[in-house]
């Protein structure tokens, strides 16, 4: 399942000496997302993450491999932590990543469709592709369900606290409103790269399919 999309402060910095570009961003912790506005006997449903919820997979794991994708397709890769080409760190206000897009990467079909979208406005956020981590693998509850504060609304929120990150995609439609998009070149920044040596799965309210695993659709998880 993938969570919903947040605004990423995302920025795209260009450099001189290899064609490469840097994207960072960063996942917010204790925002929510809209799942489900409810209506016609339903009650509106919300999510979202508690302070390090993807450290599982991101300090425990450190070798697990996750991927940076368009569009939550594993046929559209943009980076991976394996490939020496993606830099996770979890804090407890936010998940922030770094990852060099390579020539190669850019030159693809999916790679210039990327950054087309995004100096046309079009990229509008970051989702994680995640499972819940398994209860016999963690020391609390890995998700939480409570109810919303009735001067706030009458909504189920679900929390997350400890889930298994497999990627991380570049969206079009914010769910999180807080994980802010900003595609950029900073041009000041390339005669200072140029000297640098050259460095079941869940969908939330974006989606993701991962091999041989049940999909489970936002609008059906809770069910």
């Amino acid at each position: 399942m993938s969570a919903g999309i947040y605004d990423g402060q995302l920025e795209l910095r260009a450099r001189r000496r290899d064609g490469s570009r840097r994207l960072k961003g960063k996942f917010p912790y204790k925002k929510r997302a809209v799942l489900d506005a409810g209506g016609d006997g339903r009650r509106p449903k919300k999510e979202e993450f508690a302070p390090k919820a993807f450290s599982f997979a991101v300090e425990k794991e450190p070798e697990r491999e996750i991927h940076l994708l368009s569009g939550h397709s594993f046929d559209k890769p943009l980076a991976s932590r394996k490939a020496g080409t993606l830099v996770l760190k979890d804090t407890p206000e936010a998940l922030e990543f770094e990852a060099v897009l390579t020539k190669p990467v850019l030159s693809t079909s999916w790679g210039k469709d990327f950054v087309a979208s995004y100096d046309a406005g079009l990229i509008g956020g970051v989702s994680p592709g995640f499972r819940v981590a398994p209860r016999h693998v963690v020391p609390t509850p890995p998700e939480t369900t409570a109810e919303e504060n009735p001067a706030e609304g009458n909504a189920l929120i679900r929390t997350i606290h400890h889930a298994v990150l497999f990627e991380l995609s570049m969206v079009t439609r914010p769910a999180y409103l807080e994980t802010v998009a900003l595609l950029s070149a900073l041009l000041a920044d390339e005669d200072e790269d140029s000297e640098d040596e050259e460095a079941e799965e869940e969908r939330s309210a974006g989606g993701i399919i991962m091999p041989r695993t049940r999909i489970i659709h936002h609008s059906g998880r809770w069910r």
